[in-house]
């Protein structure tokens, strides 16, 4: 059988082998923002997995934009450096494309670990005053985040840049930026996180000021030939929230802009989100924006199966397809599914002894 799934894609001047990507996934291991030996096995094992991108977990462009004191950074020397070992560690064994999700969570940053309740972080005790588009918590029991004022938003446009130029010197392949889950660039676009007065708040025009500005910043510093993405909440799941019309809205202005994909998520903006969580939950919002924009998009949310991620592409619902816990349970996912689906996939030369007798995977 032909397979869709495993056929190569070309994204500005990068070409992927096939259409599996691995999505990025926070671990909460980093020292001061810096990259370790968990992410030299984290990541190490992801780039033999035969998968055609590898996203680096939500990196931030600066210290106060951490979810929390133990997640990734690229906002100074020993960030880069850090960062740059564990990619050329992926580059000296593995064949896959690289790249890394640039972020800042905003009202969403100081808090614990998951394994430790998330709770959130007082500055006495390690953390520090969180901001966003406007002084409104995300729920009942987080401390309100200080508004960003209209001074300090172009030097957070700045940092993005910044972190972009250690991007490109460290090597990597591709952006994508987290405008999701109600981090920071997410918060100026709902409505619900941001009740500003001035030119990024109110309308929708308004309201997407600011997430499009830092993606022409990044577009700028990033070189021409560097695909650079963006993923989205496609719906906050709440009255008066961000509704998929405005996704629409939003990913025309980033195809007039030349964006690479789309990266369709879903949630995460405030308490009381009632999300009907299922098997490819989220592949209807990837299909209308793909629809109706133009823009390439990737799905994700509960891909798990290698006929349901062979059918989402066959059918056109979406150009990739994005796993992480997926990933987690199976590293070698994408051999798998290539035995599955009688297609081609990459292993390394140590591990060819592994490969299906038939030579499909």
């Amino acid at each position: 059988m032909s397979s869709n799934l495993f056929t190569p894609i070309e994204l500005r001047g990068l070409r992927l082998d096939n259409r599996i990507v691995i999505s990025p996934m926070c671990q909460y291991s980093a020292d001061n923002g810096s990259a370790g030996d968990w992410h030299l096995m984290h990541l190490g094992q992801f780039s033999v997995s035969g998968a055609g991108l590898l996203i680096v977990e939500m990196t931030n462009i600066e210290a106060r934009g951490r979810i929390s004191p133990y997640c990734l950074g690229l906002y100074d020397d020993e960030n880069e450096r850090a960062l740059a070992r564990v990619v050329a560690f992926c580059r000296r064994y593995g064949n896959i494309k690289i790249g890394v999700q640039l972020a800042h969570a905003g009202r969403k940053a100081s808090t614990l670990p998951p394994w430790q309740g998330r709770k959130p972080l007082p500055p006495g005790d390690g953390g520090w005053q969180t901001v966003s588009a406007s002084a409104i918590a995300g729920n009942d029991g987080s401390p309100p985040p200080t508004a960003l004022s209209g001074d300090e938003i172009p030097a957070l446009m700045d940092a993005f840049a910044a972190a972009t130029r250690r991007a490109h010197r460290i090597g990597f392949d591709a952006i994508e930026l987290h405008g999701a889950h109600g981090y920071l660039l997410h918060q100026f676009l709902s409505p619900l996180s941001n009740q500003r007065e001035d030119e990024y708040g109110g309308s929708l025009e308004n309201r997407m000021r600011f997430p499009l500005a830092v993606y022409d910043a990044v577009r700028a510093a990033w070189p021409d030939h560097k695909p650079l993405g963006v993923r989205i909440s496609a719906t906050d799941y709440l009255r008066g929230g961000w509704r998929m019309e405005d996704s629409v809205a939003f990913g025309r202005q980033l195809n007039q802009r030349g964006c690479d994909w789309i990266d369709v998520s879903s949630g995460g903006i405030a308490a009381g989100e009632k999300i009907p969580v299922g098997p490819g939950y989220q592949v209807s919002f990837a299909e209308q924006i793909r629809s109706q924009t133009g823009l390439t998009t990737m799905a994700v949310g509960m891909i798990t199966e290698p006929r349901q991620a062979e059918a989402i592409v066959s059918s056109g619902q979406a150009d990739m397809v994005a796993l992480a816990r997926g990933m987690l349970y199976d590293p070698r996912w994408a051999w798998h599914a290539a035995a599955e689906l009688g297609a081609q996939v990459a292993y390394p030369n140590q591990y060819q002894r592994c490969r299906p007798a038939s030579g499909s995977g």
